[in-house]
């Protein structure tokens, strides 16, 4: 049985990409559209999807029917391509690792991640850093899914209900994020949240937003643990 369910993001909470994730999105545009882009993508806690169909409007440009298809078919392609260059000028944040690991040596709890990221790229992405074993990529909720970030979480839960047996729901469920959205995708999806104030939002404006516990980072362990029990 499971006690618990924990859904990371990635971005600015596991990893940091140095101005990669802004190349991909920009090579991803190219491959959509066959010109390069003019302005740059708009981030910060968006999913990829939201991030490409927000370009295309900076840019003109209406998105077809077969948007979906084609964006993450680009989106793939900029973070294989990109992968490289994430691996060289990237890396994991201060005690992701560690925390992950405790975690995982935890009882009862299953670790997964809720990202804007389309799946294939989430993987790809904890992958070039070896922290992809420490989490299960079937329980987890995607930009892939919905372009809107709340509905994420309940994605993740049904996902984890159904391998696990067990009902999940924001009594058992927690996300870990950097982003104001971070929090409001919690809030309003159904999850409790650690915000931790390692990407563009501060710790005093990720607990005004309403965050349950706010750390500075992950380095210290323990009060990742204890933040989470």
């Amino acid at each position: 049985m499971c006690a618990l369910l924990v859904l990371w993001d990635i971005d600015h909470t596991l990893t940091e990409n140095h101005g990669v994730n802004k190349e991909i999105y920009a090579l991803a545009f190219e491959l959509l559209t066959g010109r390069p882009a003019a302005r740059p993508a708009r981030t910060e806690g968006r999913t990829e999807p939201e991030i490409m169909r927000n370009m295309l409007a900076e840019h003109g440009i209406a998105a077809a029917p077969d948007f979906p298809a084609r964006a993450c078919e680009a989106l793939v392609s900029a973070t294989e391509s990109k992968a490289g260059d994430l691996r060289a000028r990237g890396h994991e944040l201060p005690g992701a690792r560690a925390a992950l690991a405790a975690l995982q040596a935890s009882p009862g709890i299953v670790q997964s991640v809720l990202t804007g990221n389309i799946q294939p790229n989430a993987v790809t992405k904890l992958s070039v850093f070896e922290l992809d074993g420490y989490v299960d990529f079937e329980a987890g909720g995607y930009g892939s899914d919905d372009e809107v970030r709340a509905n994420l979480v309940g994605f993740a839960q049904k996902r984890t209900s159904a391998k696990y047996g067990q009902q999940f729901d924001k009594g058992n469920t927690l996300l870990i994020g950097d982003t104001l959205r971070d929090v409001q995708a919690g809030k309003d999806g159904g999850a409790r949240v650690i915000a931790v104030a390692t990407g563009s939002d501060s710790a005093e404006a990720l607990r005004a937003a309403g965050a349950d516990s706010v750390l500075p980072d992950l380095r210290d362990t323990r009060a990742v643990m204890e933040a989470v029990r």
